[in-house]
């Protein structure tokens, strides 16, 4: 029987939570203050994890930088709070799917708008 839920997801998972912490609480680089994490993919052999995220400000260099700098310490402070054997390396991604999210719902709302006006006509 196939496992629905693995190991992998369920450490991605506690992973977001420990960083979102991390981040609010510990960190104090004022680049990082507004970020958001939507999302962690964990390597198989827990060797690396992308760690996702998104902020109000859209992509900016210096957030890129901030997260960057703060992996390692963020790293650490995973080892000791995850317990885990092996300690992903953490990468960070910009994600863009809440953008391209809201530019589709505009454009949807937009369409519509056109079509109700049409329908009137």
């Amino acid at each position: 029987m196939p496992k629905d839920y693995a190991r992998t997801d369920r450490i991605a998972e506690q992973i977001q939570r420990e960083l979102a912490e991390l981040l609010r609480l510990e960190v104090k680089d004022p680049r990082v203050r507004m970020v958001t994490l939507t999302g962690v993919e964990v390597a198989r052999d827990y060797s690396h994890a992308k760690v996702f995220y998104t902020t109000l400000e859209g992509v900016s260099d210096k957030v890129q930088q901030g997260l960057e700098h703060a992996a390692g310490f963020l790293r650490s402070q995973l080892a000791h709070i995850m317990k885990l054997r092996i300690t992903p390396q953490l990468h960070f991604v910009y994600d863009e799917s809440v953008e391209r999210g809201m530019h589709l719902s505009q454009l949807i709302d937009q369409a519509v708008a056109s079509d109700h006006t049409k329908s009137k006509d």
